[in-house]
């Protein structure tokens, strides 16, 4: 019965492959070549979630990289559902991503991996900009920290000891 429960959440879920990489390995006896990939899981409705994965070949190291990034999932608190309450910056490395809420109709305003990750969020109206290094590792996991970090409205004034009507203004 649980089974078929999570086969219906990874259903919901929609991936998508940030970085696919060669990565070697030497030994005393050669080169060791496997293959790294970075996954981007999400239900565009709030959920997402960043994983990597490392095999042989490309199709298991994406299959891993899918199995991590469900381990990984995040609850993204959306504004409107479609942008985020307010301007916060995730780090990840030397890579350092601002996100800025945008008016409705501005779209995704991102490149490469935010991008993946923002859109997956099911964030519709954003702008981002990357500071620092530009892996795209890196990138996608300074992403999902700032998504992180986000709170609602709701906690925040559940914090102050105010209202809502209060925080919002």
């Amino acid at each position: 019965m649980q089974n078929r429960k999570d086969d219906q959440k990874q259903k919901a879920l929609e991936e998508q492959v940030v970085e696919i990489k060669s990565v070697v390995k030497v030994n005393k006896g050669g080169r060791q070549r496997r293959f790294s990939a970075t996954v981007v899981v999400g239900d565009k409705h709030g959920q997402v979630g960043l994983g990597m994965g490392k095999a042989n070949e490309v199709p298991d190291a994406i299959k891993k990289a899918i199995q991590d990034a469900n381990k990984n999932l995040i609850k993204v608190p959306l504004a409107e559902d479609r942008t985020i309450s307010y301007e916060v910056i995730g780090t990840s490395g030397a890579a350092r991503v601002l996100l800025k809420p945008a008016i409705a109709g501005t779209g995704v305003i991102a490149g490469g991996a935010v991008r993946a990750v923002l859109e997956l969020a099911g964030v519709r109206d954003i702008s981002a900009k990357s500071l620092g290094s530009r892996t795209k590792n890196n990138m996608a996991s300074a992403t999902i920290d700032a998504l992180r970090q986000l709170k609602t409205p709701e906690h925040i004034a559940k914090l102050r000891g105010k209202t809502v009507e209060e925080i919002l203004g």
